[in-house]
């Protein structure tokens, strides 16, 4: 069992309404904290209010969005965006893995202001 300050130290994730459920089931499973749109209430949210949301829970979001890109590149503040390009195909298990890694190797503090791209294909 982990030490309440190692747990602490561990990255939460917020999938935006794009993502697959099913992604969330395969982290939780994982014993990930992960909150989706529909567990934050914003179905249907703007982008810029996801951000804020996933800021504020200090999460980083998942999504398939590029939107989000251009809120990064306009200097928006945020908690880390981990970036799938839309229209590729992915497998959810390595897309898990890739996400688990990287929930075990940096910290909350590692991955704020900056985008992770995931070129998960295998």
């Amino acid at each position: 069992m982990l030490a309440a300050s190692a747990v602490a130290d561990r990255i939460r994730f917020h999938l935006d309404e794009q993502m697959p459920r099913a992604l969330a089931h395969a982290l939780r499973q994982r014993e990930m904290d992960v909150t989706t749109a529909r567990d934050a209430g914003l179905i249907g949210a703007r982008d810029d209010e996801h951000l804020a949301f996933a800021l504020r829970e200090r999460r980083a979001l998942i999504t398939l969005d590029d939107d989000f890109l251009a809120l990064n590149a306009r200097g928006a503040a945020h908690a880390g965006i981990i970036y799938l390009p839309h229209g590729q195909r992915w497998n959810l298990s390595a897309l898990a893995d890739e996400l688990e890694l990287i929930h075990e190797v940096l910290t909350p503090d590692e991955i704020a202001q900056i985008v992770t791209y995931l070129p998960v294909n295998r």
